[in-house]
């Protein structure tokens, strides 16, 4: 089975459903508790390079702290990467990385897409 790294909030239900749904599959879950163990800007260059997409897609826009740092649906790449890196809060969760990809578990069951 695959080796799968989630990005993983524990006070999160969708992301221990996730979890949850790797390790029924009979795959290796390493976590990442990101609130925590905070990724920098390049962590998450990189992180979005797998994901493709908007850099928006991968925030938590209805979180205060969103709003709070200023941001909106206009803010450029570069001060959303800063304002992830800052506040780890805005990463949606959960992130799953696997085979080269990543993908972002919502619905949860998309974490299956990459193993």
């Amino acid at each position: 089975m695959t080796d799968v790294l989630v990005w993983h909030n524990p006070r999160c239900s969708k992301s221990r459903e996730a979890v949850r749904l790797l390790e029924e599959a009979g795959h290796e879950v390493t976590l990442r508790r990101y609130l925590s163990e905070e990724p920098t800007e390049d962590e998450l260059r990189a992180v979005h390079a797998r994901l493709g997409g908007p850099v928006l897609d991968m925030m938590r826009t209805k979180e205060a702290a969103f709003k709070e740092a200023g941001l909106s649906n206009e803010s450029d790449d570069e001060d959303l990467f800063a304002a992830m890196a800052r506040h780890p809060i805005l990463i949606e969760r959960p992130i799953a990385f696997a085979n080269g990809k990543a993908v972002i578990g919502r619905p949860r069951e998309k974490v299956l897409d990459i193993v």
